[in-house]
């Protein structure tokens, strides 16, 4: 009998909410232990999941778990990065310009 896998996501809200769109299976933890628990639930399979990707948040808190589970067929773990430590980064850095040109960061928008 064919099972039905699906596609996960372990993020922030921001990030990982547009996906169910798409039909990925969306996690938001609230804090490393509900995390935890998702994977967990993953490993017992809990949930039909063939990979999950994982905030770079999570990533090394949750070592072990994702250690534990590399022995595993699946799901398979896969971490991935967003854009907004480079975009808090690039701000900071035009802020830091501006002042020195101008003596204000007035020129630069904030979020």
């Amino acid at each position: 009998m064919y099972e039905h896998m699906q596609v996960a996501v372990i993020g922030d809200s921001d990030l990982v909410l547009p996906l169910r769109a798409l039909g990925i299976k969306v996690f938001v933890p609230e804090d490393i232990e509900e995390a935890r628990d998702i994977l967990n639930r993953l490993e017992r399979k809990q949930e039909q999941v063939a990979i999950c990707f994982l905030h770079e948040s999570f990533l090394e808190p949750l070592r072990l778990e994702r250690e534990r589970m590399e022995k595993k067929f699946s799901p398979v773990l896969a971490g991935f990065s967003d854009y907004r430590e480079v975009t808090d980064y690039l701000g900071k850095m035009l802020r830091e310009m501006a002042v020195r040109a101008t003596g204000s960061d007035s020129l630069v928008k904030k979020r």
